[in-house]
């Protein structure tokens, strides 16, 4: 049963395309129509893209593995800090700074910086310090945690990355797919569907439309986090089992 249905997505005006004279003709298979000069999205062709991507987010998931969102457009950013946060996935809603995935090394130095500086807040080292000096270190503090501190969590590239808007966030799409990271997308009629592997058809500028994808995703990743669970608790019962099973026949083999 699809994650979410044609209805759905009408009410929250998934299907508004742009202005026809904006189209990018790779668009065209997910395109139903055009009215007042507007492209409308095939809604039928979003569920299908959007269940394809939910099943691949939900095995990534259940895997142990993290999926990065970015969006850092106006109206996403809430919506992904907000959303994203809940379920413990690294997301970038300020900027995306250049070599996020293919430095990373580099910006783990400045996650490392950052968590420095709160163990010297928390341990009262800053306080050995001179009063200019402290407020550099606030400053650095404030500038970095508003850069990376939705990332702070993120120890190693992520498994896959999932964007709102690949125009404005192209230089992510062209990192993640140097390093063959795999990469979801709400894909609009004005971007190219073929720069992403997993292109969700759909209207990236209106906040319902991007909160109704997100809650759908994010849900699929709850639901791989799940499954994640029970395996392990199913793996723990039956190691459980059959250590007793082993220990029984131990027991048995020395009284004979």
């Amino acid at each position: 049963m699809p994650r979410t249905s044609v209805e759905e997505l009408l009410d929250a005006g998934v299907h508004f395309g742009h202005l026809k004279r904006k189209w990018d003709p790779a668009m065209a298979p997910y395109i139903f129509m055009e009215k007042n000069g507007v492209h409308i999205i095939d809604l039928n062709k979003t569920v299908v893209k959007l269940e394809d991507a939910c099943n691949a987010l939900s095995q990534i998931a259940k895997s142990g593995k993290k999926v990065l969102f970015v969006g850092t457009k106006k109206q996403a950013r809430e919506i992904i800090a907000e959303k994203v946060s809940k379920i413990n996935q690294p997301y970038v809603t300020e900027r995306w700074p250049g070599g996020m995935l293919t430095n990373f090394v580099t910006i783990r130095k400045a996650v490392k910086k950052m968590t420095n500086i709160d163990e010297m807040i928390s341990d009262g080292t800053i306080d050995t310090l001179n009063k200019k000096e402290r407020l550099t270190m606030t400053r650095t503090k404030a500038k970095l945690e508003k850069d990376f501190g939705s990332i702070a969590d993120m120890n190693r590239l992520p498994a896959a990355v999932f964007i709102v808007d690949i125009k404005k966030e192209h230089i992510a799409v062209a990192e993640a797919r140097r390093l063959n990271i795999p990469t979801f997308a709400i894909v609009d009629t004005n971007s190219n569907p073929n720069e992403v592997d997993f292109p969700i058809p759909a209207n990236d500028d209106a906040t319902k439309s991007i909160s109704l994808i997100l809650d759908v995703v994010c849900q699929a990743i709850i639901d791989g986090l799940k499954e994640r669970k029970t395996d392990k608790e199913s793996a723990k019962e039956e190691a459980e089992v059959s250590g007793k099973e082993a220990g029984a026949e131990v027991t048995a083999s020395t009284e004979e």
